[in-house]
């Protein structure tokens, strides 16, 4: 099930971006690379991945603007926060503007993997949710499950 999880990778670190696509690629992920936020945002146009995992510091257009834009565009791409560089400040901004995660570089393969398979359940379990109201007639409820930000 886990290799139609399509996971799209922005860091400007190639080395780093490349080797996490390969180890994600070894446990059945399915994997892309960006490696700035102007590549990022082409590909997501392109091809809209189910998780995002997004570098916060990159030159050009940053990881939070990146988050806020996909967010706004496509609210149901579930995007995690890697970051080497990030603040509590930094933290509490991205999670205002609908990250999934933060984590703090260097992260651990398995909690990465872990936070990717949560996420992906996420996104695929609210329109689930949505559909079984909706089915039953509770619109309202339908409603309220898609324009949840949980």
């Amino acid at each position: 099930m886990d290799k139609n999880i399509k996971v799209l990778l922005v860091d400007d670190e190639e080395e780093f971006v490349k080797t996490l696509s390969e180890r994600i690629q070894m446990r059945d992920l399915g994997s892309n690379i960006a490696y700035n936020g102007e590549q990022a945002l082409k590909v997501v146009k392109d091809e809209v991945p189910d998780v995002m995992i997004l570098d916060l510091k990159m030159p050009g257009i940053d990881g939070m603007e990146v988050l806020k834009r996909v967010k706004k565009a496509y609210p149901q791409v579930q995007v995690i926060m890697l970051t080497g560089h990030g603040s509590e400040k930094d933290e509490k901004e991205a999670r205002k503007l609908g990250a999934f995660d933060y984590l703090q570089k260097p992260a651990d393969i398995d909690t990465i993997v872990g936070t990717i398979r949560k996420a992906y359940k996420k996104r695929i379990e609210k329109p689930l949710m949505a559909a079984t109201f909706a089915e039953a007639g509770d619109f309202d409820s339908a409603k309220d499950i898609m324009d949840r930000d949980d």
